[in-house]
């Protein structure tokens, strides 16, 4: 991996990381389906110029089917699971939780694919599990069981993002930039229905109205270009790492910014869930590095 590789690997890390802190700002006032409306809308428009200065079709209703599974499943569900979470949960158990995708996924793929599940991926997937419960069980700040839910979103928008991953396993091959792309403005058409019975719940401040735009442009338009240009200098399997990275962001974040507290739960949690996801995908800091000595040669 060269030193700008790996740049925008951390920049990537960071600004994932950073769309939880964003999240949080925006979503008591938003409310979660004009929260992420917003940042779809404004995530596509990005793209969209993107894709007019590299003269790319999109050919959407030839792939209309796909855009939309792909809309649901990887975009507006669980973009929506975790604006409604945000609105309770710190930026460090949002990042967290997240981290779980890979977990499952891998779980998913199981019962869907009958991919076999080594013995590592069952005690990767026992280590993600008692993280979670360790980060949510300790945190002083989740003791009301009103909390539960925004738990339990949080949770289900990470198994959104693994079934996304498997159905992609078998869906249209078609590049990533046209798939997100298309899945943006398919993730616009699916959360409108969603506007009238989740209104706003105030008039935004400026500090806010800049946190949708930067969710939008930033973390979502910008950060999947920085992606998919990983994934074509480095590699899917390099690429991987940034889920290792966003939720120390995410604490980090959170801590500057808003002065949520990092307890020692938050720690033992992010270690365990990390770690599992590690085992689960069969990551590991001397693979990558082999991987990465390969390509240099």
């Amino acid at each position: 991996m060269t030193l700008s590789s790996f740049l925008r690997l951390i920049c990537l890390a960071a600004i994932w990381g950073g769309s939880f802190l964003f999240m949080r700002i925006a979503a008591p006032t938003f409310g979660p389906a004009y929260l992420i409306e917003f940042r779809v809308s404004f995530a596509a428009l990005a793209l969209l110029v993107t894709a007019l200065y590299l003269k790319r079709s999109l050919h959407f209703r030839a792939h209309a089917r796909h855009y939309f599974i792909l809309g649901l499943l990887n975009t507006a569900l669980p973009f929506v699971l975790f604006a409604y979470a945000a609105q309770t949960l710190t930026v460090s158990v949002l990042a967290i939780l997240n981290a779980t995708a890979a977990i499952w996924g891998a779980l998913i793929a199981f019962f869907w694919h009958r991919t076999p599940l080594s013995v590592k991926s069952l005690i990767g997937m026992v280590l993600g599990i008692c993280g979670v419960i360790i980060l949510v069980g300790w945190d002083q700040t989740l003791v009301s069981e009103a909390l539960i839910w925004p738990v339990l979103a949080g949770v289900l928008a990470a198994v959104s993002y693994g079934v996304a991953s498997n159905y992609a396993k078998n869906a249209p091959q078609i590049a990533a930039f046209d798939n997100a792309h298309g899945s943006m403005w398919a993730a616009v058409v699916w959360l409108v229905p969603l506007l009238p019975f989740i209104p706003m719940r105030a008039v935004p401040d400026s500090t806010e109205i800049s946190a949708v735009i930067a969710l939008g442009v930033i973390c979502t338009g910008i950060a999947y270009l920085l992606y998919f240009r990983l994934i074509s200098d480095v590699g899917a399997a390099s690429a991987l790492s940034v889920t290792f990275l966003i939720p120390l962001f995410g604490i980090v974040w959170g801590y500057l910014v808003l002065d949520e507290q990092v307890g020692i739960n938050t720690l033992g949690g992010m270690i365990l869930v990390l770690g599992g996801t590690m085992l689960v995908t069969g990551f590991s800091p001397a693979t990558w590095q082999t991987k990465r000595a390969a390509r240099a040669r």
